[in-house]
């Protein structure tokens, strides 16, 4: 079984981010792997292992340093990594990054599951996994929170508020996971050593035979109009603890209509 989990390079959640010309700044050397993501790439790991054998290929896009998380993957316990790397892929919105993964996809070949995290934790909108199996027409069963494979079939369930759902889907097709699906593994020094031995392969639009003019601004559905930084909240109410805090903050929320 080939599975090829697709991740992203993204501004650490805990910095300061900004947006420029439309466009969230990458440039702040505080870049990591989405979190997200590594709930993708365990389940994979997870049933290369329980089948006992497979081949999970880590498949990112962005610009030089987004091969941190390819390599981040690979020490976890990837096979191999896939880069693309171009600068018409920049400032892509969710359906120009599915066209870009869909390609690398295709060129990875004969790929049984295509796994993802629910989000980037950059921009959350959650839309690139279903974009991505429509391009590449396989059955999507998003936002699993557990994972199976069996007998060329893939079987999710999926908890929403006040139900359970259990889908199953013929292979190939692409499954996103939630963080209720796992607890990623740490690398450990023997993966992080093996990893410099992987193979990752960078390609270009060129290499993929992508139009450039399908990506980035020019090939974009969605165009930011305007941002703005948020601003300091200026409504806080700070409580020196006397020993009767307690007491205090919960006359505040009743005051307030808040309890």
């Amino acid at each position: 079984m080939k599975i090829v989990v697709c991740v992203k390079h993204v501004p650490d959640i805990q910095s300061d981010r900004r947006i420029a010309d439309g466009r969230t700044v990458r440039d702040g050397g505080d870049g990591t792997l989405n979190e997200l993501d590594e709930n993708a790439l365990e389940a994979a790991l997870a049933l290369v292992e329980a089948a006992g054998e497979g081949e999970v290929v880590v498949v990112t896009v962005g610009p030089d340093d987004a091969v941190d998380a390819v390599r981040k993957g690979l020490q976890m316990g990837a096979d191999a990594g896939v880069h693309v790397v171009d600068d018409a892929v920049a400032g892509s919105d969710a359906l120009g990054t599915a066209r870009v993964l869909a390609a690398a996809v295709a060129r990875v070949g004969e790929v049984d599951l295509v796994v993802t995290g629910m989000a980037g934790l950059d921009g959350l909108t959650s839309l690139v996994p279903s974009a991505l199996a429509a391009l590449l027409d396989v059955p999507a069963l998003p936002l699993a929170a557990t994972l199976e494979v069996d007998a060329g079939v893939v079987r999710v369930t999926r908890n929403l508020d006040h139900a359970t759902e259990v889908l199953e889907a013929p292979l190939p097709a692409l499954v996103s996971v939630t963080d209720q699906t796992n607890e990623p593994r740490y690398p450990n020094f023997k993966g992080i050593m093996s990893a410099r031995k992987k193979p990752v392969e960078t390609l270009t639009l060129a290499d993929l035979g992508l139009d450039a003019a399908l990506v980035g601004t020019s090939g974009a559905w969605t165009e930011v109009l305007e941002s703005a930084p948020r601003p300091a909240r200026e409504d806080r109410v700070l409580i020196n603890d006397t020993g009767d805090a307690g007491v205090r903050l919960a006359a505040f929320l009743v005051e307030n209509q808040l309890a």
